[in-house]
């Protein structure tokens, strides 16, 4: 499958979802990329999975009470991964409680039988940023969103590229510590078991970081020790940019990007974490046609996954 997400929907209004291991979010998302009606709960992720699909249905029973409801004709869900958008199922690492699970079947269901289209989040990111934001324009770009977990997608040649299932591009799942860690994938040593926002947390806390007093320890938290100038914080943050710098640079080497564009909450870190990752980029991306290849931050921000399944559904 490739679609062209410059569009985005193409008429009206569509329904926009946009799940991951901490919310699910949902949204009316007309033709210009605005936000016309917004529903979010938290995703109940430690419960089973019917309780799981219960937050979703929550999210668009909200939704299905705005008026506008009736105009909108298609829903996209960009959801946290893996996916298997031929067969309409997710198994987000995540959400233990969802393996193969048929979202896409549940999903049309509950909104009164519109057409469904799947994407992993990595690609729904990536589509609203060659929509809307920093992507704009590029013919091959990497998008990434750098959050409780690490996903990714990719346009190739101009087009938004997700490959059979809906996974292309899921850098979080690139070793790159070949005796690293045990990953919740199952695999070792991946980009998402270091630069995920929890592993930046607990890495810092096993290193000796000691939260504030109000005892956050959260990636948010370790980004302010770290803006601080606090020596734990700031070395996680560079683990974090180093196995971020490896997985881009593979990539920028197999498939010739030139445009990295970071996203999620870890990339709200700002310069903390991007002044490290152009440092790694440019020990890790040596070869010619890779040497030019920039990292910018994404433009559509918390609103990247709502409007990436809007553009996605068109």
């Amino acid at each position: 499958m490739q679609t062209d997400p410059a569009a985005g929907p193409a008429d009206g209004l569509v329904v926009a979802l946009d799940i991951g291991g901490t919310k699910i979010a949902g949204a009316l998302v007309d033709g210009e990329g605005r936000i016309r009606v917004r529903s979010r709960r938290s995703t109940p992720a430690r419960e089973d999975g019917e309780t799981v699909m219960g937050a979703v249905e929550e999210v668009l029973a909200e939704l299905a009470v705005s008026p506008l409801w009736e105009s909108a004709a298609a829903v996209g869900i960009g959801s946290a991964g893996p996916v298997d958008a031929h067969r309409g199922t997710v198994s987000p690492v995540n959400v233990p409680g969802w393996r193969d699970f048929p979202l896409v079947e549940r999903v049309q269901k509950a909104a009164d039988g519109r057409p469904v289209t799947l994407v992993g989040d990595g690609v729904a990111m990536t589509a609203a940023e060659h929509w809307l934001g920093a992507a704009r324009g590029h013919d091959n770009a990497l998008c990434l969103v750098v959050s409780t977990g690490v996903g990714g997608g990719l346009v190739l040649d101009g087009r938004l590229h997700p490959g059979p299932t809906g996974n292309a591009g899921h850098i979080g799942h690139i070793a790159v510590d070949l005796d690293g860690e045990p990953c919740a994938c199952g695999g070792r040593g991946c980009v998402e078991r270091i630069a995920g926002g929890p592993h930046i947390a607990r890495r810092a806390l096993e290193n000796g970081w000691l939260p504030g007093p109000d005892g956050d320890t959260s990636a948010a938290a370790v980004a302010a020790a770290a803006h601080a100038g606090d020596p734990v914080a700031l070395a996680s943050f560079e683990r974090a940019a180093q196995a971020l710098a490896a997985g881009i640079a593979a990539t920028a080497t197999l498939v010739e990007i030139d445009i990295a564009v970071v996203g999620g909450g870890v990339a709200g870190a700002g310069e903390i974490l991007f002044a490290p990752l152009r440092r790694f980029l440019g020990a890790y991306a040596t070869l010619d046609f890779v040497r030019d290849l920039t990292v910018v931050p994404a433009l559509t921000g918390t609103d990247a996954g709502l409007l990436g399944a809007a553009a996605a559904a068109s």
